[in-house]
């Protein structure tokens, strides 16, 4: 997978797009607008406010590709200390 895949690009779990938002230089960027998700983990509800976030409760982390950023079904959870 090209760093250059756009929107068209398919994952198959939560680690592999922390690594593409990584790969991309995003984590650590502001989303667009940030946004309310479910953990993957514990379940928990915070605000996502970077392309990869980590939860509050449990520290799992969570990104989402900028071409997805505006869906929070679209947050994948990488498990806790990805």
């Amino acid at each position: 997978m090209s760093v250059h895949d756009g929107c068209a690009a398919s994952f198959n779990d939560g680690k592999e797009v922390v690594d593409k938002v990584r790969m991309m230089g995003f984590a650590a960027q502001p989303l667009p607008m940030s946004m309310e998700v479910e953990c993957g983990n514990c379940g928990s509800n915070f605000e996502m406010v970077n392309f990869e976030s980590n939860c509050p409760d449990c520290d799992a982390v969570h990104a989402v590709t900028p071409c997805h950023a505006f869906d929070p079904a679209n947050v994948k959870s990488a498990g806790v200390g990805y």
